[in-house]
């Protein structure tokens, strides 16, 4: 073989080879550029994901807020008028109301209850008693029950001491109420007077206190009707026999009941109350229907 066939040999192979690596080049750009393609592909898909998951957790939390928001009272002119026609409904409605708690055992029983009729009531609570059980007061909170004041010490020599220590004795117990349920912003607006807001030995400085406490934008409310559980009712049929004598009188009631500790009859006595009044056509409410 002369020298120019082995050099024209050699330069076939030469190409052959250079035309192998090029399509080897070639083959690795596509396989990179297929590569830059489906991660540009799967990076759109993943942000697409991505938003989606942030659009959804804002309304999660956008959600959330206006649940939180509902659940803080709101003392507007309309829940004034409410509260000052509380008792005057042209359907049927019955407030559940608890004072002097919470206790461990008879709250507990009670929001049981409550929970498995699901019945929303509103619980006047007594600020020493909720520094003693948060972790009660928190339960009611976050099961939707309204959370008014009844003051702190129900210490009548305290409390109605003078009207601003009424006030002092509300400002108190929505501190602990607050502390309890972890929500600063809260106030529910609303106090019941211990003993009630009419008559006895202080009632010049209730009539007072009441004023101050419209000066502040706070309510208060009573009752039209008892359990006769303050008087030491002893059985289910106290507690209905009592309910007698003024429900059938009025289209709105509010019923006055008790859930401190040694008112265990009055949580053994709850569901026949619920029965008696859903037997008659009562709606069941609370004060968050009221004060807006």
């Amino acid at each position: 073989m002369d020298l120019i066939s082995i050099k024209r040999k050699y330069r076939n192979i030469r190409n052959i080879i250079i035309v192998v690596f090029i399509a080897i080049m070639l083959i690795l750009i596509g396989i990179i550029i297929r590569e830059k393609h489906l991660d540009v592909k799967y990076e759109k898909i993943y942000l697409s994901y991505k938003k989606l998951i942030e659009q959804s957790e804002n309304y999660e939390k956008q959600k959330e807020e206006e649940e939180r928001l509902a659940k803080l009272p709101q003392l507007t002119e309309e829940g004034k008028n409410n509260i000052a026609n509380i008792y005057k409904s042209e359907n049927k409605r019955v407030f559940l109301t608890f004072d002097d708690g919470p206790s461990k055992g008879v709250t507990t029983t009670i929001l049981d209850t409550l929970k498995s009729e699901n019945i929303k009531a509103t619980f006047f609570v007594l600020g020493s008693r909720v520094d003693l059980y948060p972790d009660i007061v928190k339960r009611e909170y976050e099961e939707g029950h309204y959370i008014a004041s009844h003051g702190y010490s129900h210490v009548y020599s305290q409390l109605y001491y003078s009207p601003q220590a009424t006030l002092d004795e509300y400002n108190k117990s929505i501190e602990s109420i607050r502390n309890a349920i972890g929500i600063n912003e809260y106030n529910p607006h609303l106090f019941r007077f211990p003993g009630g807001y009419s008559g006895g030995k202080y009632a010049k400085i209730k009539s007072q206190a009441a004023q101050l406490l419209a000066e502040n934008e706070i309510v208060y409310v009573d009752w039209n009707a008892l359990t006769a559980d303050s008087a030491g009712a002893k059985t289910t049929e106290d507690f209905i026999a009592e309910l007698e004598k003024t429900v059938p009188k009025h289209n709105s009631v509010v019923v006055l009941m008790h859930d401190a500790g040694n008112k265990n009859v009055t949580a053994e006595a709850l569901p026949t109350i619920i029965q008696y009044f859903r037997e008659r056509g009562y709606e069941f409410e609370n004060f968050y229907s009221i004060i807006k």
